[in-house]
């Protein structure tokens, strides 16, 4: 058993792609035309860490309560753990690329470690060894 998928529910299927391809280094694993239930057309976004098992089904937000939990989605908390090898080189690049960390880097007894926002406003950790 395994874990294949988790959604994050966006506002926007290609400004998404573009946080996680380019400021994180992400692959985009699937970008497919869909259809919602209701026969609407949608698309299937996939994207996941290079290496990485399991991928990020970004959702675009569909109706009021969708949009409502947009950057919301742990309530503030952080909800992804991106942990990486090099935590300084990965740091250095994600705030090239404009990625927005609201602590800066330190050390705890588990590594290197500073808290990020998506895309979406969601918080995640960028973790890396001490």
């Amino acid at each position: 058993m395994r874990l294949h998928l988790i959604t994050l529910v966006v506002d926007d299927y290609d400004r998404a792609i573009r946080f996680f391809v380019d400021a994180l280094g992400f692959e985009l694993v699937e970008d497919t035309p869909a259809l919602a239930n209701d026969g609407r057309p949608k698309r299937w976004v996939v994207v996941r860490p290079p290496g990485g098992e399991a991928g990020i089904l970004l959702a675009r937000a569909d109706g009021e309560d969708q949009r409502a939990v947009v950057g919301k989605q742990f309530a503030g908390r952080v909800g992804f753990f991106l942990q990486v090898d090099d935590f300084d080189s990965a740091f250095e690049r994600m705030v090239a690329a404009g990625v927005e960390f609201v602590t800066a880097p330190r050390t705890e007894s588990y590594g290197r470690v500073a808290v990020f926002r998506d895309v979406a406003g969601n918080r995640w950790d960028l973790l890396g060894p001490a």
